[in-house]
């Protein structure tokens, strides 16, 4: 077993907990929304359901073919640092949430990943179950992702390292996926992701939309202009929502939309602009630039 996969399996004793936590401290607050409703419990269960699929796909869909660049990148550059440095374990984590910070960015504004990233949006709830919500089997979308990390094995860390240190990333992103714990001090929400900047991610509902990609640090959404305070309540789930609790439809149903308008798109360019362009995008019809020119 890999550091990943322990670090993995460690964690579950305290996501289990977490959870009954977060359980507990709803039903004694009787201000809370009802977040635990008879329909928000089989959105829990299809959450389970998804995630204990995803993992059996995970190894070859997630790891070994998207990574496969990663492993090709470190070993074509002359620049090889070593794990025995302190500071290379810093640096590297830096490196890597800032690569995390553009696949995350890119899920959101490629057709093409967002066709697998809107699994994990497409929630109307929010909460600790939400980080089982994940996209079973998008190898493209997953390849095309990883490449995000090129930087950080041409810079010459090592691929375990980045994949652990990727992973301890997304580790530390699983509290905040709730509504029971309000902003931290200032200090620590000016620098580090939370769980106030991760409900503004998970918003449908503006000025949310798009918005603290962040992965450790939020301070790469403050620097490239991607930042949203928590300002107002956050309406949860897609911009359409799916209205389903079965996880092979929210699964595939962005998918299926995406390939319906590739195949009905005239030119290449609406093609291309459907697979790569952002969500919503829609090809221009000659009638409308006959039109703008009269």
């Amino acid at each position: 077993m890999n550091a990943t996969s322990t670090l993995l399996l460690a964690a579950v004793p305290a996501f289990i907990l977490l959870s009954i936590v977060e359980y507990v401290d709803h039903r004694r607050d009787r201000d809370a929304t009802h977040t635990f409703s008879k329909r928000s419990v089989r959105d829990y269960v299809g959450n389970w359901a998804t995630y204990l699929i995803n993992t059996a796909a995970k190894a070859l869909t997630q790891y070994i073919l998207p990574f496969s660049t990663i492993v090709v990148a470190s070993a074509l550059t002359p620049l090889h640092l070593s794990a025995k440095h302190w500071w290379v374990w810093v640096a590297c984590l830096v490196v890597t949430d800032f690569c995390y910070y553009w696949a995350h960015r890119g899920d959101h504004r490629i057709r093409l990943l967002w066709a697998a990233h809107s699994v994990h949006h497409s929630s109307n709830y929010f909460n600790l179950s939400t980080n089982l919500r994940l996209p079973w089997f998008h190898p493209v979308s997953y390849t095309l992702r990883s490449l995000a990390w090129l930087p950080a094995a041409l810079l010459g860390f090592p691929v375990w390292m980045i994949l652990l240190l990727n992973t301890a990333g997304l580790l530390f992103q699983i509290p905040f996926h709730t509504q029971r714990i309000d902003k931290l001090c200032a200090p620590w929400e000016f620098i580090f992701n939370s769980p106030s900047h991760h409900r503004v991610h998970h918003g449908s509902n503006q000025p949310y939309i798009d918005k603290n990609y962040g992965g450790v640090f939020i301070i790469w959404d403050r620097i490239f202009g991607s930042y949203a305070e928590e300002t107002e309540p956050v309406r949860y789930g897609l911009l359409h929502d799916v209205e389903t609790q079965n996880p092979i439809k929210y699964n595939y149903v962005e998918t299926v939309n995406m390939l319906r308008d590739t195949a009905r798109a005239h030119t290449w360019r609406g093609r291309l602009g459907y697979l790569f362009g952002p969500p919503g995008y829609a090809e221009k019809n000659k009638s409308d630039d006959e039109l703008i020119a009269v």
